[in-house]
Protein backbone atom coordinates (compact mmCIF):
# COMPACT_ATOMS: atom_id res chain seq x y z
CA UNK A 1 0.00 0.00 0.00
CA UNK A 2 2.63 2.42 1.22
CA UNK A 3 5.02 0.89 -1.72
CA UNK A 4 2.06 2.29 -4.56
CA UNK A 5 1.59 5.75 -2.80
CA UNK A 6 5.23 6.07 -4.01
CA UNK A 7 5.45 4.45 -6.96
CA UNK A 8 2.29 6.72 -8.16
CA UNK A 9 4.53 9.95 -6.42
CA UNK A 10 7.94 9.58 -7.59
CA UNK A 11 8.21 11.21 -10.92
CA UNK A 12 12.08 11.37 -11.85
CA UNK A 13 13.49 10.76 -8.20
CA UNK A 14 14.46 7.42 -6.39
CA UNK A 15 13.45 5.52 -3.34
CA UNK A 16 14.11 2.65 -0.92
CA UNK A 17 12.09 0.74 1.06
CA UNK A 18 13.44 -1.37 3.81
CA UNK A 19 11.31 -3.11 6.32
CA UNK A 20 12.73 -6.39 8.95
CA UNK A 21 11.57 -10.22 8.10
CA UNK A 22 12.35 -13.58 8.69
CA UNK A 23 15.24 -14.02 6.85
CA UNK A 24 19.16 -14.57 7.53
CA UNK A 25 19.65 -11.25 7.25
CA UNK A 26 16.69 -9.90 9.51
CA UNK A 27 15.47 -7.31 6.81
CA UNK A 28 14.75 -7.06 3.01
CA UNK A 29 14.43 -4.40 0.31
CA UNK A 30 13.08 -2.51 -3.04
CA UNK A 31 14.49 0.37 -4.58
CA UNK A 32 12.74 2.14 -7.54
CA UNK A 33 13.75 5.03 -9.67
CA UNK A 34 16.75 5.27 -12.25
CA UNK A 35 19.62 5.07 -9.75
CA UNK A 36 22.97 3.08 -9.37
CA UNK A 37 21.83 0.86 -6.31
CA UNK A 38 20.33 -2.04 -7.15
CA UNK A 39 19.23 -5.12 -4.76
CA UNK A 40 21.95 -7.90 -5.30
CA UNK A 41 21.41 -11.19 -4.11
CA UNK A 42 24.55 -13.39 -2.83
CA UNK A 43 23.83 -17.01 -1.77
CA UNK A 44 20.22 -15.90 -0.11
CA UNK A 45 21.98 -12.76 1.39
CA UNK A 46 20.52 -9.36 -0.08
CA UNK A 47 22.86 -6.73 -0.69
CA UNK A 48 23.69 -3.21 -2.52
CA UNK A 49 25.35 -3.20 -5.66
CA UNK A 50 26.49 -0.05 -7.96
CA UNK A 51 25.76 0.67 -11.31
CA UNK A 52 28.99 2.38 -12.58
CA UNK A 53 28.89 6.40 -12.63
CA UNK A 54 27.80 7.93 -15.62
CA UNK A 55 30.00 10.59 -16.26
CA UNK A 56 28.51 14.22 -18.10
CA UNK A 57 29.96 15.35 -21.12
CA UNK A 58 29.81 19.03 -21.28
CA UNK A 59 29.64 19.71 -24.93
CA UNK A 60 30.56 23.24 -26.11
Amino acid sequence: MIWGTVKAGIGTGNAVMAWKTNTESGFDFMTLGKNRRIPADYDGLKLVSFLPQVEEKNIQ
